[in-house]
């Protein structure tokens, strides 16, 4: 049997670290090439370099930029090598939009300032928005055609609320929406788009969040599974979703969470 994985790109957004880097390593093992986009600081690139050594060692390709997301003459770059790297149209099959990167913090804390408007414009724009820009880019370039499938991190926070996390849940919620408009906009040319919700996962990205040693601890009494959500998890499931079978999946907000949420 024909694997439809083999030889196909994955551009994944956040590849470094937590998910991203989960599901780099897990699509490689399926046979895809990965496309890697990450922003990291001297100290983190050696790992890194590990991440694009495991991917070359399972016989797969991995061409990695180190960039801002969300500038727009740098996501213009990268999709511009796409168009030479991947090959042709519709080679890109997987997208992945696992950017963790925005203000964290109370709009009315009891001592000073709260969240200012560049910060929260600059945590939707992030987190949220530029999941459109960077799926309009690999449309109007035919990088991805019939059979494309778009995911996007959300999580728990897209409808419920913690006290620091106010501009993140808005963020998640409106990237939620984007997905919506995107698979609408998107179904007649045959690409699916659906939301991941992960449940709580120790990575990177949740240490930054205060009072993040109460929500591993609640979620550890209340996850019916009786464990934590690992990035591994998520992984799996992406590995899953991608194949052809999930055609008809779209628009929807899939946890994966070993039924943390329905406990909550």
């Amino acid at each position: 049997m024909t694997n439809p994985m083999e030889g196909k790109w994955a551009l994944i957004l956040g590849a470094s670290s937590g998910f991203g880097e989960a599901i780099a390593l897990k699509l490689s093992k399926c046979g895809m090439n990965i496309a890697g986009v990450h922003l990291d600081r001297k100290a983190t690139l050696p790992h890194v370099e590990e991440i694009q050594n495991k991917i070359k060692d399972a016989g797969r390709k991995a061409d990695f930029f180190n960039i801002n997301a969300a500038d727009p003459e740098k996501r213009e770059s990268v999709l511009d090598q796409l168009e030479v790297l991947s090959g042709g149209p519709g080679e890109i099959r997987v997208f992945v939009h696992s950017l963790a990167f925005g203000t964290l913090g109370r709009y009315f804390p009891p001592e000073g300032r709260g969240i200012n408007q560049n910060q929260l414009n600059m945590t939707l724009d992030v987190m949220a928005h530029s999941l459109v820009y960077w799926v309009q880019g690999l449309i109007s370039r035919k990088l991805m055609g019939e059979g494309g499938r778009i995911f996007a991190m959300t999580s728990a926070g897209g409808h419920r609320v913690w006290p620091s996390y106010g501009p993140v849940s808005a963020a998640k919620a409106a990237l939620e929406s984007h997905i919506r408009q995107i698979a609408l906009e998107l179904a007649p040319m045959g690409i699916t788009a659906n939301s991941i919700q992960a449940g709580v996962t120790e990575t990177p990205a949740l240490a930054k969040i205060p009072g993040h040693e109460e929500m591993v601890a609640s979620a550890k009494r209340g996850n019916p599974s009786g464990r934590l959500t690992t990035p591994q998890d998520v992984a799996d499931a992406i590995a899953v979703l991608a194949l052809p079978g999930t055609h008809w999946m779209t628009g929807n907000v899939i946890r994966v969470d070993g039924g943390e949420d329905i406990t909550g």
